[in-house]
């Protein structure tokens, strides 16, 4: 079940709220807890098993820090157990035939692949009950003695398949004591129906021009650019907007989660990118691997290697497959030498350039990460580069029918627009806003039930 469905936003959602609000206060976590495993058991009847799996277990793991408080040792045992434990799971369901087909590879073997499917958020979950279980070692957060409120933490359907991954020491005070109120429902509900809109609207529209480019079998630099230009915006909008929509439904519930997205394509920097797109996967890696490796706080060497391992995980985290990784160490590259001496370059530049310079990096990238098969990346580079000619009929042909769309959608990804409404609203933003809210919402259920073209890029993250 994706929340841009007609049976989430008109059977599932309605139920799950009216079931939450009529009971009282102490049984919201359990209401809570027994709705979000109804919405993953939907698409993964078999598989809740595992994430019931790792939320017994590293509750458990929480009791047995709390239990050994004045054993640093035994409690270093337990955290230790902990991540193995999670990375396990994680590696056998998401990277055992990436491993396979790797050795048969290298030493010429055919050994057969398990041909497991993947369950639906195994990487944001795994990763949110380890961050419980380091954050409690650290004595950053309270243990959850509560199995139904721990429960509720890691199966939260709000941002169960897509993020943000909500690491437990920002949410665990809410767990035990939250307030819903009118106003947060409301804020809430708009900004859901913003990332129902952004998804619905934009980012399929956009997305089925990527598709129609990426099939040509030839193309011209000028039809690769776009290409990569309209994925770059699918990507953006969809995984932005299932974002919004989690943050929405957060507020719905009394929840406030963090923000995952800030305007990325704004950037002036390759850094400052990546401090604006996905941030609560950047803050997990920085405060979960780079700093315990050592982070900026060694020798300069040892501070590029930390980088270089880092960003492989994170290339490796998004797919078991070698464009990741290469996405990852691709970046990794880049920030090095940002950090270097790119960084005090760009600051001399206009800041037309820089941002130029921002985009191109991250389009190339784009395309590492859009083709698994690493030889149809290259070739798509190849084009992009003027390999099969400048332009062809297929640029003119899609330029024209979606310049509307794509116009769109560059003033959709500033912030300007947002600053102006909130401006020219004072004082009736309360009218106006959730009137555009309906209309989008109204507009994005009508073009749901009408088209069959609605794919979601994260699920298979």
């Amino acid at each position: 079940m994706v929340f841009s469905s007609i049976l989430f936003l008109f059977y599932f959602l309605p139920a799950a709220l009216l079931l939450y609000f009529i009971v009282p206060k102490c049984f919201k976590n359990t209401v809570l807890f027994l709705v979000s495993l109804v919405f993953y058991a939907w698409g993964e009847p078999v598989y809740i098993a595992i994430m019931l799996f790792s939320t017994l277990f590293d509750y458990g793991n929480g009791l047995l820090l709390d239990r050994f408080d004045n054993s640093e040792g035994k409690r270093k045992a337990v955290v230790v157990v902990s991540v193995v434990g999670n990375l396990l799971i994680l590696c056998f369901f998401k990277y055992s035939d990436f491993l396979i087909q790797t050795v048969n590879q290298i030493a010429h073997l055919n050994l057969p692949l398990l041909n497991l499917a993947l369950p639906i958020g195994i990487s944001f979950y795994t990763f949110q009950t380890m961050s419980y279980t380091i954050d409690v070692y650290r004595r950053q957060a309270p243990v959850q003695k509560n199995i139904i409120s721990f429960g509720a933490y890691v199966a939260m359907f709000p941002q169960l398949i897509a993020g943000p991954i909500v690491r437990y020491g920002t949410i665990a005070e809410q767990l035990i004591s939250r307030k819903e109120s009118y106003d947060k429902f409301s804020d809430g509900l708009v900004r859901f129906c913003c990332g129902l809109g952004k998804k619905v609207l934009l980012a399929n529209n956009i997305g089925f021009l990527w598709d129609c480019i990426k099939a040509l079998p030839e193309l011209s630099a000028m039809s690769a650019w776009m290409g990569i230009i309209a994925f770059a915006f699918q990507i953006y909008f969809d995984f932005s907007g299932y974002s919004d929509m989690a943050i929405g439904l957060g507020k719905m519930f009394g929840f406030d989660f963090l923000e995952n997205f800030n305007y990325p394509y704004i950037s002036k920097s390759v850094t400052e990118f990546w401090r604006r797109w996905h941030i609560s996967l950047g803050t997990w890696f920085r405060e979960y691997v780079y700093i315990p490796l050592g982070g900026n706080r060694v020798k300069l060497s040892r501070m590029y290697l930390n980088l270089l391992i880092v960003w492989f995980l994170t290339g490796l985290w998004h797919g078991a497959s070698w464009n990741f990784a290469i996405w990852g160490l691709y970046y990794g590259l880049v920030l090095m030498l940002e950090k270097t001496f790119l960084l005090k370059l760009l600051e001399k530049l206009p800041r037309a350039i820089r941002h130029a310079y921002t985009l191109i990096i991250v389009l190339i990238g784009w395309v590492f990460f859009s083709f698994e098969n690493l030889s149809q990346g290259i070739s798509y580079l190849k084009a992009m580069f003027g390999a099969n000619g400048f332009m062809d009929s297929h640029f003119l042909y899609y330029l024209t029918s979606y310049l509307p769309v794509l116009v769109v959608l560059v003033i959709a990804s500033l912030p300007k627009p947002r600053g102006l409404i909130q401006k020219y609203c004072s004082g009736r933003a309360y009218i106006i806003i959730p009137i555009l809210a309906v209309i989008v919402f109204i507009i994005s259920t009508a073009y749901l039930v009408d088209s069959t073209y609605n794919p979601f890029l994260y699920f298979r993250f």
